[in-house]
């Protein structure tokens, strides 16, 4: 008994020792970490987490739903493909062509209302978001320092980091994303309670403007920026300047942290396979939705064009523009925004189609390039386009 009593004492104490270290080292976010995925049988975050953070309503305006295709109900992608599709478990799945919705299926009692966490595709409705201040003239040119617009940044080491930097992942900042760390800037961000605090002071790796590196802290300071220009949340600015003017169906949700109510604007957005698509359809339509320019045709054109800084492997990017990710596809272009769990728009121009797809795991991949899921989806995009 005497034994079990020092046992119980000895564990008591390292728990507390752990988190007054978790604590003094900033990294109390790993009990909520533990909690949300070891507790809970997972090894990760997950799609229909929205119940589990605050979160901001991006409402909608007056709802413009997808025309169904003539071909609607009559086509369906290959066995073969849905097959290879569930194995990655696939909840969704929509295509609109010429504006009109062609094919859509859902697992797992989802529909066409459920909404699912885009995850990283969030960085590209972001850049969507500076896209529009730029045009409103919030925002005087993509060329400005980031100082100008936030205090920290106003010191020698990021004096040379602009707006245009940190929308092609080159302002040489270093956030430590290690994704498979619990302490890792991802983890932090994700779970912790102050998500603009995790990018205000950060090291310097490399010189600003030269090279590429993913890394979702740019995309946050490109969030306090939005705030900061518009004087508003960014889900109420994405609400009044996107969200009701491309005629969403359903509301949509952008994950906070816990303190400061900050949306998490580098993953997290909550929205429905439909209204996702309208993302790809704004940009295939150069910007411009039913006659209202909603941002520049030049800043959609230089969004979705490689940038011209190096990997870090000093070959020239082919692959990453403003936040937008870019593939060739059986000889053509094409474009997309991606998650990290498979969620995908992808945009191909040449059959004006929107692809969604949205589900709980993609295939492994090196480097930036498309994990080979993608490859299963762009060739549904292929069986059922006219």
């Amino acid at each position: 008994m005497k034994l079990l009593k020092k046992l119980l004492i000895v564990f008591v104490s390292l728990i507390l020792i752990l988190e007054i270290y978790l604590v003094i080292s900033g990294n109390w976010h790993v009990n909520r970490v533990l909690a949300m995925t070891i507790f809970r049988g997972k090894t990760g975050p997950d799609i229909f987490e929205l119940q589990d953070f605050p979160s901001r309503k991006i409402s909608i305006g007056n709802p413009q739903a997808w025309p169904k295709s003539n071909r609607y109900g009559k086509v369906h992608p290959s066995k073969e493909l849905l097959t290879a599709s569930a194995d990655y478990q696939t909840t969704a799945l929509c295509l609109i062509q010429n504006d009109s919705l062609v094919y859509e299926e859902y697992w797992e009692g989802t529909n066409e209302h459920s909404l699912s966490n885009s995850f990283s595709m969030a960085k590209s409705f972001t850049s969507i978001l500076i896209g529009i201040a730029l045009k409103d003239g919030l925002i005087k040119s993509l060329d400005e320092p980031v100082g100008n617009y936030i205090e920290e940044f106003k010191a020698e080491a990021y004096k040379d980091i602009t707006i245009k930097h940190l929308l092609w992942m080159g302002s040489g900042l270093d956030f430590h994303e290690s994704y498979g760390s619990p302490i890792g800037w991802p983890a932090k961000a994700y779970y912790g309670k102050d998500v603009n605090a995790t990018v205000l002071q950060p090291d310097v790796s490399q010189k600003t403007g030269t090279h590429y590196n993913y890394k979702g802290g740019d995309t946050q300071l490109l969030g306090i920026i939005i705030k900061k220009v518009t004087g508003k949340n960014v889900a109420e600015y994405a609400s009044e300047k996107l969200w009701k003017k491309i005629g969403a169906e359903d509301n949509s949700y952008w994950s906070l942290d816990t303190e400061n109510g900050m949306e998490k604007v580098s993953c997290c957005y909550y929205a429905s396979a439909r209204d996702f698509a309208r993302f790809g359809s704004l940009f295939l339509k150069k910007g411009n939705w039913y006659g209202e320019q909603i941002l520049d045709s030049s800043f959609v054109e230089s969004s979705i064009k490689p940038s011209p800084l190096l990997k870090q492997d000093e070959t020239p990017v082919d692959n990453y523009g403003y936040q937008w990710w870019i593939t060739n596809y059986k000889g053509e272009q094409i474009f997309y925004a991606r998650g990290i769990l498979g969620q995908y728009i992808f945009a191909i121009p040449s059959k004006n189609i929107i692809m969604v797809r949205l589900g709980h795991k993609r295939a492994s991949k090196s480097g930036d390039e498309l994990p080979k899921d993608g490859f299963t989806y762009l060739d549904m995009v292929d069986e059922l386009a006219n």
